[in-house]
């Protein structure tokens, strides 16, 4: 090997070295992988553009001389592009991509790797134990100790012999789950891809168990899909979006040789066309809860994975036409991927933002080039949680607020400050808000507010602290309350109340699949059960997650685990629920696993951030217009 270059990286955890070393067996940057060959399905391979432009892109972003790099090429695949700005509002963008398991069709490929840990090794010996001690990082200097697998119940060991079932290989390596692995079924549609979505509470149920290798694998892979030349009637997506699903496909070369390959879904072939925006969201929590559960923080300090993390938030903090801290987003972009009437900002994809920006706020090294980038997390973070906190909240005092509003106010000064019209308040939700116990609404835009209760943005919400510490304890409050309408027969209804009538006509054009209180219009899905067993637990209300999760425990092995039930209460299993649904089966185990191991719990949530309540990023103070209004909510925000 020819050592080429030594950086050091000026991480605030410790400076490591790094080194830049020619390897014909390793992909760029430097991931083990078999000795399999593959590409990237679509003509990456037509896009020869030379080694010169990735380095000159690596220099940039590493702060390299010019004369630090000098390798030949021979059919390189992949695509590169640079962009360097000084303005507070950008930072170094490189787009790498390559082959993949095989690694880049280059002579010499470059890795990284680090010289003063051998933490691959490392991170082998603690996955392979069952008793594993897992390090939180730092944070409180916690040990844990992950749960046996003795101690499973014959449920829960049926669950892992089926989770086990649904893994996917690629080149011979584990890489995720697939959505659904029903034997029966006959047509598996698109059940049979890796979703970067589902994903989450099977990575988690591995990382608890202390297997971490197929999360390391996936994050890696879906890291080598990110943003490339897929395009919707030849309209590509920004760069740094990541695809909302894989599948693994052999493809023959000649009669007797054959390649896998990893065909990535942007949304051009969803329901739809709508692309993903909560896959790059979910991607950078995993990555964050890969670290904490692991111990091992070298994954996100590599240089292709900050370079991933950094074109993902440049995407999502880019400058627009919207005057809100929230992310604009259209329907069928998140979990709810068919129309429901939550395009604009709806709850869920805040939360997620909200957790996003937090976890890359901790996986950022803190220097010269990404201080812009820090600053302008910071800045969204405090208008981000301000808004959310202020003008989503609903309870028995908001609503009558909002029953008296007035209307067309033109100052800015206005109380009825989104031109709310009393009328919208919905008859259902003057009976059904209680005394006590409040939640955020599922959306917001000028005129309009959408009082549904939707679970996911509101556990989200609880686990992440984008919500006060007095709000996240009335959320649970109003589900103990409400236990019947939200959680019924199963855990637990994605939203309520459903769109019946002509409000299900006109909102989802007659969807013959979101039929009032089934799949996505009121319907019951398991998966979030894991998601509200973090939140009781942080919460202290960890009794509130036992009764749901016996609950699921007694009819979900008895209904072959289906993806989600039907009617007000979730009686039956849904009309059209595919059976042995991955997420249901693994939010299931990663519910007890936490149940049992509740300090473990405190590496997945998040506490109240005061320092963000110090921020104001609005500039009402310097323009001498008025005072900024974060002042008098302040001292609501920190009362407990």
């Amino acid at each position: 090997m020819n050592i080429i270059s030594l950086i050091r990286n000026s991480a605030t955890k410790s400076s490591r070295k790094v080194l830049l070393i020619g390897s014909t067996n390793s992909l760029i940057f430097g991931f083990p992988h078999s000795k399999c060959h593959h590409t990237l399905t679509n003509s990456l391979q037509s896009r020869n553009l030379g080694l010169q432009r990735i380095m000159g892109g690596a220099q940039k972003f590493l702060g390299l001389p010019s004369s630090s790099f000098g390798l030949k090429v021979q059919n390189f695949s992949t695509s590169v592009e640079t962009h360097v700005n000084n303005n507070d509002n950008n930072f170094e963008r490189i787009y790498v991509h390559g082959g993949g398991c095989g690694g880049l069709n280059v002579k010499k490929p470059l890795v990284v790797e680090r010289v003063d840990i051998d933490s691959d090794k490392d991170n082998e010996n603690v996955s392979n134990s069952l008793e594993n001690l897992v390090s939180d990082g730092g944070v409180n200097g916690n040990v844990i100790v992950a749960n046996a697998r003795d101690e499973d119940s014959n449920v829960e060991k049926e669950a892992w012999k089926l989770l086990e079932g649904a893994v996917v290989s690629y080149c011979g390596n584990p890489v995720g789950t697939v959505a659904a692995n029903d034997p029966g079924d006959k047509m598996p549609l698109n059940y049979d891809q890796v979703f970067i979505r589902d994903f989450i509470p099977s990575a988690l149920a591995f990382l608890l168990r202390g297997e971490s290798e197929i999360v390391k694998n996936f994050l890696f892979h879906t890291l080598q899909l990110q943003s490339w030349e897929k395009t919707v009637d030849c309209y590509s997506p920004g760069q740094g979006l990541m695809p909302a699903s894989f599948k693994v496909r052999t493809v023959p070369l000649d009669e007797s040789n054959h390649e896998e390959v990893l065909d990535p879904d942007f949304g051009e072939s969803a329901i739809g066309r709508v692309a993903p925006v909560d896959s790059g969201l979910w991607w950078i929590i995993l990555l964050r809860a890969y670290g904490k559960l692991t111990g091992d923080y070298t994954l996100q300090e590599r240089v292709d994975f900050q370079i991933g993390l950094k074109m993902i938030l440049n995407l999502c903090l880019t400058d627009g036409f919207d005057m809100f801290p929230s992310l604009l987003v259209t329907d069928g972009s998140c979990m709810i991927d068919r129309r429901m009437g939550i395009h604009g900002h709806p709850l869920e994809i805040q939360a997620l933002f909200y957790s996003a920006l937090r976890c890359s706020r901790e996986m950022l090294p803190v220097n010269d080039g990404t201080s812009n980038l820090i600053r302008a997390i910071n800045n969204r973070l405090s208008a981000l949680s301000f808004h959310i906190r202020q003008y989503y909240w609903v309870d028995m005092k908001k609503i009558n607020e909002i029953y008296r509003y007035k209307t067309e106010e033109y100052s800015m000064d206005a109380i009825n400050k989104f031109n709310i019209y009393p009328e919208q308040i919905p008859p259902w939700l003057m009976d059904w808000i209680p005394e006590e116990g409040g939640y955020l609404m599922g959306n917001l835009q000028p005129a309009h507010m959408d009082f549904r209760f939707f679970t996911l943005g509101n556990l989200w919400s609880v686990v992440s602290s984008l919500g006060t510490p007095r709000q996240n304890t009335a959320i649970l409050n109003l589900i103990e309350g409400k236990w019947d309408d939200l959680v019924g027969h199963i855990p637990l209804k994605i939203c309520y109340p459903a769109l019946e009538n002509e409000d299900w006509r006109i909102i989802t054009g007659s969807d013959p699949k979101n039929t009032p209180w089934s799949y996505h219009n009121g319907g019951s899905w398991p998966t979030l059960l894991w998601q509200f067993t973090l939140a009781c637990i942080k919460m202290g209300r960890i009794e509130l997650a036992q009764k749901a999760v016996a609950l699921a425990e007694k009819r979900l092995p008895v209904d072959s685990w289906p993806e989600y039930y039907d009617t007000r209460t979730g009686k039956f299993i849904g009309k059209q629920s595919r059976l042995y649904q991955t997420w249901t089966i693994a939010g299931f185990l990663t519910s007890k696993m936490l149940l049992k191991n509740p300090e473990m719990a405190s590496l997945l949530f998040w506490e109240e951030d005061y320092e963000l309540l110090e921020i104001c990023a609005c500039g009402l103070n310097k323009s001498g217009r008025r005072k900024c209004s974060r002042g008098a909510a302040k001292s609501q925000i920190l009362v407990r």
